[in-house]
């Protein structure tokens, strides 16, 4: 966004006569950001304040707090309050028209969470507007640094949920997840069990999603159903706060949290504060924040039947799901844009360093090399399947090299251009088995959305479309949580006539086709993807040993 802003310092005026747009938040890990997004869904202005480089004062790495055992992660929640003072303060001094913003929905990084002190909520309803936030909101917090995604400190508190509940699957089948550490419920329990006073001094307990929606609102803002999914507590089917698992994890914990609601929901009209020192209209709305992934999803304008991969570090699958069904991998979470739908969540650890790897090992360290060795082979990789995991992967916890002839022996290594193609296959074939498991079906209206480094590369996606038999297209997802969360205040504000999200966006920029399947490329892979599921299921169990 850095060219809009200076456009605008150099006398280029976007405002002039009022442009009536929706403003989409992002609390992610290391920033907050803001977009503005007209009627006819433009993006027009943007703007972010990194919290390492703008908010020195709070001393984060990566915008957390790494603590001495090296599972406790967090962040100062007023460095949050902060950074949304400071971006708004900037597009005041730019000019921003404030007036013209008809509502605003947001994001924020998911499974962190915020503790608001007993007393908090008078002191957010009587903000002044002479004032900044965090210099108001000093003393509202009963535990100042709030724990992140990052966190992995809460592995006993796991295992205390998932018994009292049945175990994992059970857990799974009820909230959507096994247990997680990063899960809200689970960081609950360890601030009851660990600092008990704390807990009992706190008044409302935020994800922080809901956190920056209560900021603009003035009151406490309701957890949505989309968020709500990622914390190891919502009944994923009823939208209701499971009662063991709040019980599991601490006393009074329901009236802490308030009632879930729906994603698209009008919380509320914004806070008199916005008005008096900003010039927000009275009416602008705000409607549910969401977690980042879900809002990831809105902005990718995902529908029903696609998928979106992201091929970055780690891979991730986004997937919308009609008939859930939970695993012990993967997360379940309500549709942020169709409350009647789901969303599943896969995560594949050994991503673009695996792929890296290979071509350099395999392609010379050359993508053309490895782009070239693609298209040299064939479909099906003539029986020869492989599984390259250098860490020890998540979906399925495998680690190791794993090579296999078309006679389904072990073979120690292949042919360069035989391994680069093994690779990508791989790869792609798991994720479809492992999405399949979940109760994913390809679909005759199936688009395959790709973002991250490896959509760059044509024939990467080319696999990527005959694995799945699916066209693939590219999107610029570059702000795609904030984007999202635009495109979920226009959808609030339609909210009441039943229109469905697709049309509400269907202005927005269309994603590019990058490739289609091969002819013969189904019959190809409906002979390996089983083969390959067996011979997935034959190194887990020679690596977890015999039963006990």
């Amino acid at each position: 966004g850095e060219d809009v802003t200076h456009q605008k310092a150099s006398g280029w005026d976007p405002w002039r006569g009022g442009r009536r747009c929706c403003l989409g938040w992002d609390f992610s890990t290391q920033q907050v950001k803001v977009v503005a997004v007209d009627a006819e869904l433009n993006v027009f202005y943007e703007d972010s304040v990194h919290f390492d480089r703008d908010l020195l004062e709070f001393g984060t790495q990566g915008g957390v707090h790494v603590h001495e055992d090296g599972l406790t992660v967090t962040s100062p929640v007023l460095m949050w309050v902060q950074a949304l003072d400071t971006i708004l303060e900037r597009m005041k001094a730019l000019g921003f028209d404030f007036s013209q913003v008809l509502a605003l929905s947001g994001a924020g990084q998911q499974h962190g969470s915020v503790y608001w002190k007993t007393g908090a909520s008078q002191v957010l309803t009587n903000l002044s507007p002479d004032l900044l936030l965090h210099k108001q909101l000093q003393a509202c917090f009963s535990i100042k640094d709030s724990p992140v995604w990052m966190d992995s400190s809460t592995t006993a508190q796991c295992r205390q949920l998932e018994a009292a509940v049945g175990g994992a699957q059970a857990l799974s089948s009820l909230t959507g997840s096994r247990a997680y550490e990063r899960f809200t419920g689970n960081q609950i329990a360890k601030i009851y069990q660990q600092n008990p006073e704390a807990y009992s001094h706190t008044e409302r307990i935020s994800l922080v999603s809901s956190f920056a929606a209560s900021l603009f609102l003035g009151s406490y803002s309701p957890i949505d159903y989309s968020d709500g999914s990622g914390m190891n507590l919502l009944q994923i089917q009823d939208k209701v706060w499971s009662q063991a698992c709040l019980s599991a994890c601490a006393p009074h914990l329901e009236e802490k949290l308030g009632s879930p609601v729906p994603s698209c929901s009008v919380v509320g009209a914004i806070s008199s504060y916005y008005v008096q020192r900003y010039g927000f209209p009275p009416g602008c709305k705000v409607v549910a924040f969401t977690g980042d992934n879900p809002a990831s999803l809105a902005g990718m304008r995902l529908e029903e039947g696609d998928i979106a991969v992201s091929l970055g570090t780690s891979d991730t699958l986004f997937l919308w799901l009609q008939e859930p069904i939970p695993a012990l991998e993967g997360h379940i979470f309500c549709n942020p844009v169709d409350p009647q739908h789901y969303m599943a969540l896969l995560c594949f650890k050994n991503g673009s360093l695996m792929r890296e790897k290979i071509r350099d090992e395999s392609a010379s360290c050359s993508w053309s090399d490895f782009s070239k060795a693609l298209r040299s082979t064939e479909m099906g990789n003539s029986g020869n399947l492989g599984f390259y995991f250098d860490i020890m992967e998540i979906t399925p916890e495998i680690i190791g090299r794993h090579r296999f002839s078309a006679e389904n022996l072990k073979v120690s290594a292949f042919p360069g251009d035989v391994e680069v193609r093994a690779l990508i296959e791989g790869q792609f074939m798991a994720k479809r088995i492992h999405a399949e498991g979940l109760g994913y079906r390809v679909m005759p209206k199936t688009k395959i959305l790709a973002t991250g480094g490896a959509s760059h590369n044509k024939d990467i996606l080319q696999v990527l479309a005959d694995v799945f038999g699916a066209p693939v297209y590219v999107i610029d997802t570059a702000n795609s949580a904030c984007v999202g969360s635009a495109y979920r205040a226009f959808h609030g504000l339609a909210a009441g006539t039943d229109l469905p999200f697709s049309e509400v966006v269907k202005l927005a920029p269309n994603p590019q086709l990058a490739a289609t399947p091969s002819s013969g490329a189904s019959q190809v892979y409906e002979a390996l993807l089983p083969q390959y599921a067996k011979l997935e299921q034959r190194i887990l169990a020679q690596t977890r040993g015999p039963p006990e």
